[in-house]
């Protein structure tokens, strides 16, 4: 099932080229708080898919409706670095991660997760800013079941689905610039997901999947899920060894080589094989207190 969020974060099952409103299946009571309809959703799965693929309800044109995240409140942002062979090292100076290390060495780190937007929000980048921001191409991976102490071996039965992601990042600037990593990829509308979600049974082979990522028409990056170091499963139980995982949660998978500068005025698209393409035009933010 593919299912979006859009609108004022209303529920839909995407068919084709419409999407089909089954907002009212979730419990009235989310309508005061509806960025958290699709965690009651993953939550109650095994009760409710049947109602969503059978719900009747008003069929719009996706091209009418404004595609919000395909979780727009996960309970955590997850995110593994280093993680493409091809990648290490791509950035030079600007790279924190060292000495040829890997996913596998340096485990994890948290995005924002009120930096997690949709295809209709664009991306932002602060007002002003001289800063290079980079776009990454990445697989989203969005939790079920959650749990503790995850084995790899059962890793995958804990997954909801799947998405497109991009981890946009300020990069450092060795000797004058050097913010944590969580801050530099946690302003708001730097981790677009989208343009839905489709459950894990209807992708098969993850592994096997293509992810492309173009600016202005021109590819950048291109590779297969398969040729991470760290694999989804294994992603998993790296997590769950040291947090508890929650229904919800998203992971995003690490980037392949060819990252590269945006700027406004740019539009960029990522595009998954199995899942969809997203679309996000590069804005500028309105200005902050705190320049960067």
């Amino acid at each position: 099932m593919r299912l979006a969020v859009f609108d004022d974060f209303r529920i839909g099952v995407v068919e084709g080229e419409t999407v089909r409103d089954v907002t009212d299946v979730v419990p009235a009571e989310f309508n005061d708080w509806p960025e958290q309809r699709v965690n009651w959703i993953i939550r109650h799965w095994a009760t409710v898919r049947g109602q969503l693929a059978s719900a009747g309800g008003t069929v719009r044109p996706l091209a009418e409706v404004s595609l919000r995240a395909v979780n727009p409140a996960p309970p955590q942002v997850f995110a593994i670095p280093a993680n493409y062979r091809a990648h290490l090292g791509e950035i030079g100076a600007r790279s924190i991660t060292k000495g040829g290390r890997t996913a596998r060495e340096v485990g994890f780190f948290l995005k924002a997760a009120g930096s997690v937007s949709g295809p209709a929000d664009g991306i932002e980048l602060p007002a002003g800013s001289t800063r290079r921001f980079d776009h990454e191409c990445e697989l989203a991976v969005v939790m079920g079941s959650g749990g503790r102490n995850i084995s790899r071996e059962d890793a995958m039965e804990h997954v909801f689905g799947y998405s497109c992601l991009v981890d946009l990042t300020m990069r450092i600037e060795p000797g004058e610039h050097e913010e944590d990593r969580s801050l530099r990829k946690s302003f708001a509308t730097f981790t677009p997901v989208g343009p839905w979600l489709v459950t894990a049974d209807e992708i098969g082979d993850v592994d096997a999947l293509q992810s492309r990522l173009s600016v202005n028409g021109e590819v950048r990056q291109k590779a297969v899920i398969a040729d991470m170091i760290v694999g989804i499963a294994e992603a998993i139980e790296l997590i769950s060894s040291v947090v508890e995982i929650k229904p919800g949660d998203v992971i995003a998978s690490g980037t392949p080589k060819g990252v590269g500068p945006v700027v406004p005025g740019d539009v960029l698209e990522i595009e998954i094989d199995g899942i969809g393409a997203m679309k996000l035009e590069i804005k500028e933010a309105t200005p902050a207190p705190r320049p960067f």
